[in-house]
């Protein structure tokens, strides 16, 4: 017994001569989730300190919002903001885009972070001081631009998150590869962009990322609510044109036509049967819709051609090929009857998201450690698209969305993303700065 007795005093002695060592280094002596909890406090602490700059950045890149492949200002704020906390910067990466490299004080993965920087062609209608208001002519119409989306909060975390994490960067046992890109709501006619172009110029390797993390911003969730799927969780989108060529005659005389806006009409109706009577709705949602139908210039003529285009939805292949077969035998059959002759072409555009599985299994106790388990929830697929599937497709990925509805939001009140009242609540920022660098600095710690 006196034997184990000297072998327990041997270690306590031990044990304080360590503490007393580490402490006149000014080193704290842990390891492990003590080591994360220490750090994740101080990034806390420098994130909620950011929170007036996030907010500043967010303003001005509101206020001067720029279109796809068009995003100057936008990219020369972000590399000089990267550059002046001493992150390697390299722009002009898929046309526009900024990406910033951050090399930890110790070895580990490569995390990438990504934020859209892209608005919209849409007119502002919502009161804000920094309401946008400029115009571009767009497709040969005049109109506004806007951040409708909340690209412009995506880029001002992200921003934020570069700054929180530039400052404990002795800390990192990593490196993080910040990715700005542009025309996430895709690149101008006759041009390429996107991720799916910053994925074609390398973006992903030098270094090679090992697992790259993404949020979006929602207006219609509850102020820092994070939601989040395994698997598919963003659908396929594809897009679709429909020409009609009919004949040509006079307002007065239909009879001599070939009218292509009736038919039209009648296809249009038609492709609303694809969902109703040619899918099993109760696997996965889809969605077809016509957004535009263009057609004549004069009320007295019928014109001899007419067009349509629409989006596609899907979050299942079968599903999707059923709906581009349907598209074009209701188009052609319809077109037929009528005496028209159609052209149908069918893009695709955006590949499923999907979430490494294993991955969201390991990140989700993240966000519920920061946010709480009752503000992250299990959601439904979204027939939304977003074209982080790329990044996705060749390197395990977790996209989740924040909630920022605004606590002044009215019942009924229409604040929904890609429309001209959308709005959110700025008070959720540091918590979506926070997400992007206790993913990173658990991912890495894990490793």
């Amino acid at each position: 017994m006196k034997f184990i007795y000297r072998l327990i005093l041997v270690f306590f002695a031990s044990t304080c001569l360590f503490t007393l060592v580490c402490l006149s280094q000014n080193v704290t002596p842990l390891k492990g989730h003590e080591t994360s909890a220490v750090l994740l406090a101080q990034i806390d602490k420098v994130a909620d300190g950011l929170t007036p700059k996030v907010i500043a950045w967010r303003r001005d890149i509101h206020q001067n919002p720029e279109l796809g492949n068009r995003e100057f200002h936008t990219a020369e704020k972000i590399a000089a903001h990267l550059q002046s906390l001493g992150i390697e910067v390299k722009t002009g990466v898929g046309k526009t885009g900024v990406v910033g490299l951050l090399k930890g004080g110790k070895s580990g993965p490569v995390v990438a972070l990504r934020a859209d920087m892209d608005a919209l062609p849409i007119t502002e209608r919502a009161n804000l001081s920094f309401k946008s208001t400029t115009t571009t002519d767009y497709k040969g119409k005049a109109t506004g631009v806007m951040h409708a989306c909340g690209h412009d909060a995506h880029v001002a975390m992200l921003m934020g998150a570069a700054e929180v994490l530039a400052s404990v960067k002795s800390e990192l046992r990593g490196t993080v590869k910040f990715i700005f890109q542009p025309s996430e709501e895709g690149p101008p006619t006759g041009e390429e962009g996107g991720a799916k172009l910053m994925v074609k110029e390398g973006v992903l390797d030098n270094p090679k990322v090992d697992v790259i993390f993404g949020q979006h911003i929602a207006s219609g969730n509850d102020i820092g609510l994070f939601t989040y799927r395994p698997g598919g969780f963003y659908a396929e989108n594809d897009i679709y044109q429909i020409t009609i060529h009919g004949k040509q005659s006079h307002g007065a005389s239909p009879w001599s036509s070939v009218d292509p806006i009736v038919t039209g009409a009648q296809i249009i109706m038609g492709l609303q049967t694809i969902v109703s009577r040619n899918l099993p709705l109760t696997d996965n949602a889809a969605v077809v819709t016509v957004g535009a139908f263009n057609a004549g210039n004069r009320e007295n003529i019928i014109p001899e051609e007419a067009t349509m285009i629409g989006t596609i939805r899907t979050l299942d292949t079968t599903m999707r090929n059923t709906i581009h077969r349907r598209i074009r035998e209701i188009a052609t059959s319809i077109a037929k009857s009528a005496g028209a002759t159609v052209d149908v072409s069918i893009s695709m555009e955006d590949a499923l998201v999907f979430n490494n599985v294993n991955l969201t299994k390991q990140m989700v106790p993240t966000l519920q450690a920061l946010a709480g388990r009752e503000n992250v929830l299990l959601v439904p697929a979204a027939t939304g698209s977003e074209d982080f599937s790329y990044y996705a497709q060749k390197v395990p990925g977790f996209f989740f969305r924040l909630g920022a509805k605004p606590v002044d939001t009215k019942p009924g009140e229409n604040l929904s993303h890609h429309t001209p009242d959308f709005r959110i609540d700025e008070s959720s920022f540091p918590r979506g700065v926070k997400a992007l660098c206790h993913l990173t600095v658990n991912y890495m710690n894990s490793k």
